[in-house]
């Protein structure tokens, strides 16, 4: 990946160490805690649904490690913001659809404010700012990577 040769603005920095250390923690909590978080949205669950939760836990913190590690070049690292901006609007939709399916309880969409919706408006503008000043950072350099790849 090219590094960007412009300093991205401080607040793009922030935002992901914070998404960054967010995620960790809150991946952390999922994996060590899985009963006292479930809990505190008012469900009890399986051993099972405690996997799966903390299934989820892991993927979460991974994602933030991506996001500690886009803080060092954003522009350059756009696509590891651009996986995680999907994964905020995809994983509400597959919970509302879940959720309308009557296998989630609506309650945990709770979960979606901090972990998803908050996230939605500056990983965009951290994207755009990628696009307007990387070297390479633009859709149709993307698509020319991946016709490269085996």
């Amino acid at each position: 990946m090219m590094r960007s040769t412009e300093p991205s603005p401080a607040w793009i920095l922030f935002v992901l160490r914070g998404a960054g250390i967010y995620n960790l923690v809150w991946g952390t909590a999922a994996i060590l805690a899985p009963r006292f978080m479930l809990a505190a949205l008012g469900i009890t669950t399986d051993a099972v649904g405690l996997a799966f939760w903390q299934c989820l836990g892991m993927v979460i913190g991974v994602y933030g490690i991506g996001y500690w590690i886009a803080a060092r070049d954003p522009a350059g690292q756009w696509p590891i913001v651009l996986v995680g901006l999907l994964g905020k609007v995809l994983g509400p939709i597959g919970f509302v659809w879940t959720a309308a399916q009557g296998t989630l309880p609506f309650r945990m969409g709770w979960t979606l404010l901090t972990n998803d919706l908050m996230w939605w408006i500056p990983f965009a503008l951290i994207l755009r700012h990628a696009m307007r000043g990387a070297p390479g950072c633009s859709p149709r350099a993307g698509l020319e990577v991946a016709r490269s790849m085996p």
